[in-house]
């Protein structure tokens, strides 16, 4: 469908308030999108159901026996594909880590609106699908053609414009950029909060450009427009202002949480004595070259060992510390560096969306 603005339903994108908690709008989001569980970081693979989720609108109810994923636009051939023909296509499986766009919107002051996500947006699975490039190759993809235009079954209303859910990626997608239309996860059919029966993969962007339960492919000879694309998902300062549109990931390295918890604060209580401290590492602009720790909340720096990608060159890395505990409050600081020089701030980076915040974690730990 066209967008169209809808008066009086949507409320438009706003900061909160100095001192304003988050409110039930908030909250319901919170209900019903869920982050990663930090000790699940133990997983190389993460369990389909620990994996973090986004839902813009509604799952959809979406039927395997009348689906179809058209394919149309600035092409020799439209093509229209049922689940049956896409699966005897040859299929990859490539280890992706996914991370919200708006991971850390809830720690900037002042906040922006939205999703109340902390540090635990992310997750990595291992997609099986069909190449991107293999689909265009056989519609046969027009000179004139720019970008290709992905749209989603889900359906809703976002800042007053009334929209299915569409983003766009440029042209030529090669057959090195490993983008893939998904229909497994984790060996098993898409769970359908993760877009069943098909959604798109883009390994190294962050989680909006995935569009879930795919069933359109538009190749257009003019860069798309649509709300998702020229109005959310771009790094603001101001409401007035078009921004530069959020891509790649930033580098992030997290810590499986030490100890055992405080229920209400999540402070950990560890014993005294040797401990290895440990994690994973990831950004969208490379390998992660180093991870440094801090144990004593950023007054010195360790570097820690980073384990290598092992063959999945979009996957989070793994890495480890060993710390010798004493009696009393720590603060862990853990940090990344990727192969492009990108490292993570210090400082708390602010943008009107709350999009790419990467600010070093912290993590309270009391040694009793």
């Amino acid at each position: 469908m066209e967008e169209r603005p809808l008066e009086g339903i949507s409320p438009p994108g706003r900061i909160a308030a100095a001192g304003e908690g988050i409110g039930q709008d908030e909250l319901a989001l919170a209900a019903r999108n869920h982050g990663l569980p930090l000790e699940a970081l133990r997983y190389e693979v993460t369990p389909a159901g620990l994996h973090y989720v986004l839902v813009h609108y509604d799952i959809p109810d979406a039927d395997p026996d009348t689906w179809r994923l058209t394919v149309r636009g600035c092409l020799r051939t439209p093509l229209e594909l049922g689940l049956p023909e896409l699966r005897a296509l040859p299929a990859v499986t490539r280890r992706v880590t996914m991370e919200c766009a708006g991971n850390g919107r809830a720690r900037l002051s002042p906040r922006p609106v939205s999703q109340p996500w902390l540090v635990e947006a992310v997750g990595t699975a291992e997609w099986t699908g069909v190449p991107l490039h293999v689909v265009l190759a056989e519609a046969g993809v027009a000179p004139d053609a720019v970008e290709a235009v992905f749209t989603g079954a889900d359906h809703g209303v976002e800042r007053g414009v009334e929209q299915d859910y569409r983003r766009s990626l440029p042209l030529p997608i090669d057959e090195d950029e490993d983008v893939l239309l998904a229909h497994t996860m984790n060996g098993g059919p898409l769970p359908p909060q993760h877009g069943y029966p098909l959604r798109l993969v883009v390994p190294g962007w962050y989680g909006m450009a995935h569009v879930k339960w795919l069933r359109d492919i538009e190749l257009v000879d003019t860069a798309f427009d649509g709300f998702q694309q020229s109005a959310a998902y771009r790094y603001k300062q101001s409401a007035e202002e078009s921004g530069e549109p959020v891509t790649r990931i930033a580098p992030r390295a997290l810590l499986i949480p030490p100890g055992f918890p405080d229920f209400m604060s999540r402070t950990r209580v560890v014993d005294p004595g040797p401990l290895r401290l440990a994690g994973r590492a990831w950004s969208g602009h490379g390998a992660v070259v180093r991870v440094e720790l801090s144990t004593d909340g950023g007054g010195g720096w360790a570097d820690a060992e980073v384990l290598p990608r092992g063959g999945h060159p979009y996957a989070w890395q793994g890495w480890h510390a060993d710390w010798t505990a004493v009696p009393g409050c720590h603060t862990l600081l853990v940090r990344a560096t990727d192969s492009s020089g990108r490292t993570q701030p210090l400082r708390q980076p602010w943008n009107r969306g709350g999009f790419g915040n990467n600010l070093v974690q912290a993590v309270t730990v009391v040694c009793r």
